[in-house]
This record gives structure tokens, C-alpha cells and sequence, in this order.
């Protein structure tokens, strides 16, 4: 399985959810958003812990099947598409979500993600 990770999910992994660091392991490809990069990065600024929480996120990033993933052209056609059908909808989600939700369905992934906002986009695949 292809899969992109949100920042909830990343955050869960760096908690120690065994659950899913078993899930990860058995994937073919973990794609991190470089949005999520930024979002996690926010938050080792923020916290208490950015020494330890930067040593879990290279550790991750060293891993053979992990790598980030770059917006692009193709990734501007797929938020503004999205952006649309969302705002026809009455549905907005929050900005770097969008742009999140455009790299999966752009890249093929299913999005590992807490956030019931996505279900809001009923063409990206969920896990």
C-alpha cells in the first residue's frame, strides 16, 4: 500500500501508537506532505521536546520506503479542482488540508488521517 500521512497521525506516531507505526511498516511507500513537514516542524518548535521530536522525525525520514512529497504543477490543478467542488459543496476545509488532500489523490495515496474533514472529498481514499 501507497499511503500519505497526515500531521494527526505523524503526531500519533511520534506518541508511540504502535498500531500504526505495525501499519507503516508493512507499506510499500509513506509519502509526509511537505504541508505536514511544516505543520510538524510548527509544533517541535512550539513544544517541549523539539530535540527528541527532531531525532524521531530524521529517524523516520532515513527510512528506505519514507520520503517527502512536493507539490507541483499537477498538485495546483488538483487543489483548485478541489477548492471548486468544495465551495459548490458549501464545504470548505482548512487551506493546508486542501493542498494535502491534492498531493494524495495527485500521487495515487491513501491519506492516514484523524481529521472527519476529508470525508468531505469523497475521491480520496482514507485509512
Amino acid at each position: 500500500m501507497r499511503v500519505a500521512l497526515d500531521t494527526n497521525r505523524l503526531t500519533d506516531l511520534f506518541r508511540g501508537d504502535t498500531a500504526l507505526a505495525k501499519q507503516l511498516a508493512v507499506c510499500d511507500e509513506v509519502q509526509i506532505p511537505l504541508m505536514v513537514l511544516g505543520e510538524i516542524k510548527a509544533g517541535f518548535h512550539g513544544g517541549t521536546e523539539p530535540h527528541r521530536n527532531e531525532a524521531l522525525l530524521r529517524k523516520l525520514l532515513a527510512k528506505p520506503t519514507v520520503a517527502i512529497l512536493l507539490p507541483g504543477r499537477e498538485t495546483a490543478q488538483q487543489y483548485a479542482r478541489l477548492f471548486v467542488q468544495l465551495k459548490r459543496a458549501g464545504t470548505p476545509v482548512p487551506d493546508n488540508d486542501l493542498w494535502i488532500a491534492a498531493l494524495a489523490l495527485e500521487h495515487d495515496l491513501v491519506l492516514i488521517t484523524r481529521d472527519r474533514h476529508f470525508d468531505r472529498i469523497p475521491q480520496l481514499p482514507r485509512a
